[in-house]
């Protein structure tokens, strides 16, 4: 399957026209190098950031790796690798694909990704890559689940499967942006679980959860005590964009 998404994606970036999803320069690639420069200049990934959340770090939080917020109250996820900013070059393009359906800049975005990140993460040791599910009623409103349309296209080790149907969300309970932490962290709650077929290939293994935006980790938090109280080892976070502080 990904040497025929390869010989796909390779076709239409020399047949098809298309933009850059940074600054719609219209060009060959999806993203020019002029803004895969900025990333790899500005990009969050530069900077000193929580190991388990994956927030930039203050001053004081340099040495122990960790924010105050994962000290004070430990996730149940155990690292965390953001991209870029939420504030970054990348913003408009998520939108575009989230908000307006352009199904194309998930391909970008996912050039962004393998073009800066993927390689630092090749050899992650996980036996599973799962997108962050959406509702169906969420899914059948957007059309596509824009965690899977981007991580479907990132480059990952060979020993790394990806599931996009693992994982399930059992209703949408409306638009999380502007809550607040403890508000999130509450409405959250039991609303993801695994397909049952897939429990046995889970336990004991590692596990990598993809998702475009992480804000509170009200989210990734509620997946990874899902996954680790069905007998999940270790879960991490691949993130491409990161909000700069908790909300």
């Amino acid at each position: 399957m990904r040497f025929l998404e390869k010989i796909f994606q390779c076709i239409t970036e020399q047949v098809l026209p298309t933009a850059c999803i940074v600054c719609e320069h219209h060009q060959k690639a999806t993203i020019c190098n002029n803004c895969l420069q900025s990333l790899y200049d500005q990009g969050l990934f530069n900077y000193e950031c929580c190991h388990q959340c994956g927030i930039s770090l203050h001053a004081s939080e340099i040495k122990e790796q960790h924010c105050g917020q994962c000290k004070k109250h430990s996730p149940y996820f155990d690292a965390s690798y953001c991209l870029d900013r939420y504030e970054g070059v990348l913003q408009n393009a998520v939108h575009q694909l989230k908000y307006q359906k352009r199904l194309a800049y998930a391909l970008g975005l996912a050039t962004a990704w393998n073009a800066v990140f993927a390689q630092q993460l090749m050899d992650a040791n996980a036996a599973y890559l799962l997108p962050v599910p959406l509702s169906p009623k969420k899914l059948a409103l957007r059309g596509f689940n824009q965690s899977w349309e981007i991580a479907r296209r990132i480059r990952c080790g060979p020993h790394i499967q990806k599931m996009p149907y693992t994982l399930k969300r059992q209703h949408f309970s409306g638009r999380q942006a502007g809550s607040k932490h403890a508000d999130r962290m509450q409405a959250i709650q039991g609303m993801f679980y695994i397909e049952e077929g897939h429990l046995e290939l889970l336990k004991d293994h590692s596990v990598i959860v993809f998702d475009d935006v992480m804000t509170s980790g009200a989210t990734l938090n509620e997946i990874a005590r899902v996954l680790k109280d069905n007998g999940v080892k270790r879960v991490t976070n691949w993130v491409l964009l990161r909000t700069s502080k908790p909300l």
